[in-house]
């Protein structure tokens, strides 16, 4: 059963860099990827979640299962993104984000990943009641 999460939004921004520039001088497509790692992996953090101590401490790991970008506008060298980053879903042993990636007032893209928490041979575990409480109260 899937629990729809009222709205937990992060905040997260970046400053393009040049080496995630393609030759047309465009924001390359796969960073926009890891931009999506960075914000979630902030909004865990200010939610008290620290992704590398529940991997080191808990053995307890969250790969992507599924991910979805949809491009809107181009973002360029030195722009400053600002990635909204919301938890839209957990169920029992997934949970899922949707982002949105801004230049000022402009959506230039918007982006999904669904995540399994898993153990340290890829089994699938319940999400633990200490990391559901946490991010779902905040």
């Amino acid at each position: 059963m899937i629990d729809l999460v009222k709205k937990n939004v992060h905040t997260t921004e970046v400053r393009v860099r040049y080496a995630e520039t393609d030759q047309m001088g465009v924001v390359y497509y796969s960073n926009y990827l890891v931009w999506f790692e960075i914000a979630r992996t902030e909004f865990f953090r200010a939610r008290g979640v620290v992704y590398r101590k529940i991997e080191e401490e808990d053995k307890i790991y969250l790969p992507v299962v599924e991910s979805y970008c949809r491009y809107r506008a181009p973002v360029k060298y030195d722009d400053v993104v600002t990635i909204n980053t919301e938890l839209t879903e957990m169920g029992s042993t997934r949970i899922a984000f949707s982002y949105e990636v801004k230049v000022g007032d402009k959506v230039t893209t918007i982006g999904e990943t669904k995540h399994a928490f898993v153990n340290a041979s890829g089994s699938p575990i319940p999400v633990p009641e200490k990391i559901r409480s946490l991010l779902s109260n905040s």
